[in-house]
C-alpha cells in the first residue's frame, strides 16, 4: 500500500491552498469536476509525486458537509491507497463484511470504504493502468489531472511521508487497520510503502479523523523558517493549516 493522496475538507478551500502555498510552494494542478456528483469542488495539489486534496462541500446534503459539521471546523478528510490491484482488495474486503460507498473499475479503479469500517476515516484503495507502476515515485495519477508534474512544490519539499490519526484504542485500531490494508505494524505505527501511518489517543472531543500529515523535506528547519516568513503559524517545528498539524520529517 502507498500512501497516495490525503484530503482535507475546508468550508472554504482557497484560503487553505493559499497556506499550503505560502508554506511549502505547494501549486493547485487540477480542479477535477468528476467531484461534482458527491457535492463537492477541490483542488489537488502535487506534493512530490503525491498529493494534497481540498474539498469543499458546495450541497448542504453532501457527506463533507456533514462531516464538517461534527468536527466544528477544517479537518482531515480522507485517506487515498495506492496499489497493485484495487478490485482484489475490494473483493477481500467485502468478504469481511466492509461497506463501498463508491466503486469504479478501469483504467483508473478505486473504492471508497465506508468511514465506519476505518474507525472513522474515510479511505479508498486504488490502482491504475495494470497497476505494474504504483511503486514509481511519479507515475501517473488521474485524480491529479494529466498535467500535474508541471506544478511542483518548493525544491525543499520532496512527499508526503505519513498520517497521524486520532483513536480511543490506538494500538487496537492499528491493529485492524494493518489487517484491513495487509500491511505490517509496530504498536500504533503501520509501515507503508514509503510512509507511515500512526494512532494516536484524541487530541479533540470527536476523537476520530485525521489529525496531522507528514511532510518529507530536505532540511526540517530551514522549511519551517520558510513557513514563518510566510506567516505559517508554526510551533515547535509543526506547521497548523487546514485543523491539521503538519510535521516535517527528513528520514
Amino acid at each position: 500500500m502507498r500512501l497516495r493522496q490525503i484530503a482535507l475538507v475546508a468550508h472554504d478551500l482557497e484560503p487553505v491552498g493559499a497556506q499550503l502555498h505560502a508554506a511549502f510552494g505547494l501549486q493547485v494542478a487540477f480542479r477535477d469536476p468528476a467531484v461534482g456528483v458527491f457535492g463537492l469542488v477541490n483542488v489537488v495539489m502535487p506534493v512530490g509525486g503525491a498529493f494534497l486534496e481540498i474539498v469543499q462541500p458546495v450541497r448542504e446534503d453532501a457527506s463533507a458537509a456533514r462531516y464538517l459539521k461534527r468536527r466544528g471546523g477544517d479537518a482531515g478528510y480522507m485517506l487515498i491507497f495506492e496499489t497493485r490491484d484495487a478490485k482484489a482488495h475490494r473483493e477481500r474486503l467485502a468478504a469481511q463484511g466492509l461497506r463501498a460507498v463508491a466503486a469504479r473499475d478501469g483504467h483508473y479503479s478505486f473504492t471508497h470504504f465506508h468511514p465506519g469500517d476505518f474507525g472513522g476515516v474515510l479511505v479508498s484503495i486504488d490502482s491504475v493502468g495494470d497497476g505494474s507502476q504504483w511503486r514509481e515515485p511519479m507515475s501517473d495519477w488521474p485524480p491529479a489531472g494529466r498535467n500535474w508534474r508541471e506544478f511542483p512544490a518548493a525544491p525543499e519539499v520532496l512527499g508526503i511521508a505519513g498520517a497521524t490519526i486520532q483513536t480511543r484504542d490506538p494500538e487496537a485500531m492499528a491493529a485492524r487497520w494493518s489487517e484491513l490494508l495487509q500491511v505490517p505494524r509496530h504498536r500504533a505505527t503501520l509501515q507503508l510503502e514509503g510512509a507511515t501511518l500512526q494512532f494516536v489517543a484524541p487530541v479533540d472531543d470527536d476523537s476520530t479523523g485525521i489529525v496531522g500529515i507528514d511532510i518529507r523535506v530536505d532540511d526540517p528547519m530551514r522549511a519551517a523558517e520558510r513557513a514563518q516568513a510566510r506567516n505559517a503559524i508554526v510551533k515547535d517545528g509543526t506547521i497548523q493549516i487546514g485543523g491539521l498539524t503538519l510535521r516535517l520529517r527528513n528520514d
